[in-house]
């Protein structure tokens, strides 16, 4: 059975959502998935100081937070996180920056990666910020699979090849039938891989 990680960070809820959307298209097409969450590195005091940002805290408090554990166990990644000033936000990239030991070990080598956002409005930075992360996953020797045209789905979202993106709070149907294509390919590419 494919193994895929689900990783997301999520202040107000988009990518959570879109997280759990990509985990159950996953889980239907086959693939064993772990859904796991970034760790918050703000102060919590920041946190619990705006209501809806405490409250998605709370929201996803059962969730385990993302360890090298998932990384390795994984056959495949599904990313998920907003863009901050265009590039992806800053406590996924805290989490990308502990990964150093496994890199070298060549334990993030020949594995699958996709990528989706968010950003408050249409032009906030959703391409540069997937383009960043593909680089990094390349430095990993990973396998990118970005949806491309590859459904009509894609077009209907807006049309992001690289991968899903969203106008912050506004993830709909449309959203949710091109994640869902996003998370199949992802099982489909990466079980021809193992």
């Amino acid at each position: 059975m494919t193994k895929i990680a689900i990783i997301f960070y999520s202040t107000y809820g988009t990518n959570h959502a879109i997280a759990l959307e990509a985990a159950k298209a996953a889980e239907a097409a086959g693939a064993e998935v772990r859904l796991r969450r970034v760790r918050e590195t703000a102060p919590a005091e920041v946190v619990a100081g705006q209501d809806a940002r405490k409250a998605q805290a709370d929201k996803m408090s059962d969730i385990p937070e993302v360890s090298a554990d998932d990384m390795t166990w994984a056959d495949g990644y599904f990313f998920s996180a907003p863009t901050r000033y265009g590039v992806v936000a800053s406590q996924l990239r805290a989490f990308i920056d502990t990964l150093g030991p496994l890199w070298m070990e060549g334990k993030l080598a020949n594995k699958t990666a996709t990528a989706t956002t968010s950003a408050q409005n249409l032009h906030g930075g959703q391409e540069s910020t997937l383009l960043s992360l593909y680089t990094t996953f390349m430095h990993w020797g990973a396998i990118l699979v970005a949806p491309g045209y590859t459904d009509q789905s894609i077009f209907d979202a807006g049309g992001n090849p690289y991968g899903y993106s969203a106008q912050a709070g506004q993830f709909d149907d449309k959203g949710k039938a091109a994640v869902a294509h996003q998370a199949r390919r992802l099982v489909e590419m990466t079980a021809k891989l193992v």
